[in-house]
């Protein structure tokens, strides 16, 4: 194996860990992290180590710094997207006379997903400072499993109020902390939970509109075209009804740059659709990212209690119903609130 081959090895092992720290969204490795890692060290005895050192130094600007990269990515794929759908897809729908109403909405979405985009980046989280530490402590009890009284912030010296933790990013302690978002550049936290949520729900919404769209598209030129009736010679020179297949290759190699980004935003919309169910899923469970996969390591029970062994079984005691802990994401509880209950 050559030296150039290695390399490409190398650097496909860092982009997958790249691509698997972004999915992960600050949280702790997982077990194929670990095992890209372990590739990566096995790599390292041939690779050379200005490489080593060099990528060490983007792996930890991108992922130990807050960094506007991501911000840009996000814009980018955005612009590449939108300028598709409208120098064409748009286009080539108001020739077919296509509802204008059905066209703009992808326009009307990406104005709203803009704007909680804007107010998710630049909102404050929930910084826990000095001046807001003891009626930030008061919110939330602690369940002493998850979050135990008495223990200390070692960076910000300060007591960790039930259902927050420390940000590596931003150097910073963040009330009800869920995740850093690489994608908006700040932590999710209590006061921009609702902005982080709008986000991915007009997110998903814009995919699924451009995907629905540019479908409805191709299949109105499919139709209008009679293709599905025809025939076509194969390589064996004999004459065979269009299949699926052949009508996929034949229109893109027809409209080539249409039929992948209809590929992309389709494959968008699955993972964005996911992403955002689940996050649908912990705002009524009333939980955060952090607490979910912390939760993971204990069983699950409906009653905090000692299991043999001594073992803790983790009950989610902030719960307090479907319809509160909805309101909860966009009303977050004061220490007023807490004492009146």
């Amino acid at each position: 194996m050559d030296f150039l081959t290695l390399l490409v090895v190398y650097l496909c092992s860092v982009l997958a860990a790249v691509a698997l720290l972004c999915a992960c969204s600050g949280r702790k490795a997982s077990f194929l992290a670990r095992s890209v890692s372990g590739a990566s060290q096995v790599l390292s005895f041939v690779i050379p180590t200005q490489l080593q050192t060099a990528t060490q130094r983007v792996l930890h600007r991108l992922f130990h710094t807050r960094s506007c990269l991501f911000v840009v990515l996000h814009v980018a794929l955005q612009a590449a997207v939108y300028g598709e759908y409208t120098w064409e897809v748009f286009v080539y729908c108001w020739e077919l006379q296509f509802h204008l109403l059905l066209l703009l909405l992808p326009y009307l979405l990406l104005a709203g997903n803009m704007g909680c985009f804007i107010l998710c980046s630049r909102a404050n989280p929930g910084i826990i400072t000095k001046s807001n530490h003891a009626s930030l402590v008061k919110i939330y009890a602690y369940d002493g499993v998850l979050f135990q009284k008495g223990i200390v912030c070692p960076t910000c010296n300060m007591e960790k109020p039930a259902r927050s933790k420390h940000c590596s990013f931003c150097s910073m302690c963040v009330h009800r902390f869920d995740h850093h978002c690489v994608w908006v550049n700040n932590c999710i936290g209590a006061f921009n939970a609702k902005y982080f949520f709008l986000y991915l729900v007009t997110l998903t919404a814009m995919a699924a509109t451009v995907a629905i769209v540019t479908a409805a598209l191709l299949i109105q030129v499919v139709l209008l075209s009679n293709m599905m009736r025809g025939s076509y010679i194969d390589d064996q020179g004999q004459e065979r009804a269009v299949e699926i297949l052949f009508l996929i290759q034949h229109l893109f190699l027809t409209f080539p740059r249409i039929v992948f980004m209809l590929g992309f935003v389709i494959l968008l919309t699955l993972v964005l659709g996911a992403y955002c169910c689940f996050h649908l899923y912990l705002a009524l469970t009333n939980q955060t990212s952090n607490e979910w996969y912390k939760s993971r390591r204990y069983g699950w029970s409906h009653h905090l209690t000692l299991q043999p062994h001594d073992r803790r079984v983790y009950k989610n005691t902030y719960s307090k119903g479907v319809w509160m802990n909805l309101k909860e994401i966009f009303k977050p509880p004061t220490v007023l609130e807490r004492k009146k209950k």
